[in-house]
């Protein structure tokens, strides 16, 4: 699916996080959310950005936005992955990638010369009304979490 444009609705979204809590996008309507895609719990790219959001989340949380981040994960794989680098935002386990299709963040990639299928790194700011403030399709994961603190400082208060 085509990535939803600045202004457009954000899709729904309604999965698991963590600790088995269902987190729904309607649920959090009036707020800010970070909605952040990435590839695969505990490896080096994704524990990067993990960790940037991690590291920003007070911030984040003090501009009035909240933090999701989403991969096909398992929710057991997620808690593993909070707990090891002490991740205090919700990893929701969108198994099937339904959520990250919608999104238009699963799609074609290509590593070693291999082409396949997978999450495609990307991240969406909804704002209180439930649409898409902004989206970042290339992603510096070792500073993600400060460019989207960034953003919000300027356009979210």
């Amino acid at each position: 699916m085509p990535m939803p444009a600045v202004g457009d609705a954000a899709p729904p979204l309604e999965l698991p996080d963590q600790h088995g809590n269902t987190i729904r996008l309607a649920d959090l309507a009036g707020k800010w959310v970070v909605l952040y895609f990435y590839p695969k719990d505990d490896t080096a790219g994704c524990t990067k950005e993990a960790c940037s959001f991690r590291d920003q989340e007070a911030a984040i949380a003090a501009a009035g936005a909240r933090v999701l981040g989403v991969s096909g994960d398992s929710v057991a794989s997620h808690g593993k992955f909070a707990a090891k680098y002490s991740l205090p935002f919700s990893l929701l386990a969108d198994a099937g990638n339904a959520v990250a299709r919608a999104y238009g963040a699963f799609g074609p990639k290509s590593m070693y010369g291999r082409s396949y299928e997978g999450v495609l790194r990307s991240t969406f700011v909804i704002d209180p009304g439930g649409r898409v403030a902004h989206a970042w399709t290339t992603v510096k994961v070792a500073t993600h979490g400060a460019d989207v603190l960034a953003w919000l400082r300027e356009h979210a208060a």
